[in-house]
């Protein structure tokens, strides 16, 4: 499981990007994206590194909590 932190997150719209990001990878696994604390969470193998480039390809930059 990781968790990221992406603190330009900000709205439903911002949700639903990071969502669809992370899930395209395919080894993210379960994706949970928590718009209050602004956070997504994946259950799966995906490396952090490949989480972090999706999700700053798609413009929210992020980083690897805990």
């Amino acid at each position: 499981m990781t968790t990221l932190s992406i603190p330009d997150m900000t709205c439903g719209h911002c949700k639903a990007s990071v969502e669809a990001a992370l899930a395209a990878l395919g080894d993210a696994g379960t994706v949970t994206v928590d718009l209050a604390a602004k956070t997504a969470t994946t259950s799966g193998p995906a490396a952090p590194a490949a989480l972090i480039k999706a999700l700053d390809e798609v413009g929210f930059p992020a980083k690897v909590v805990g």
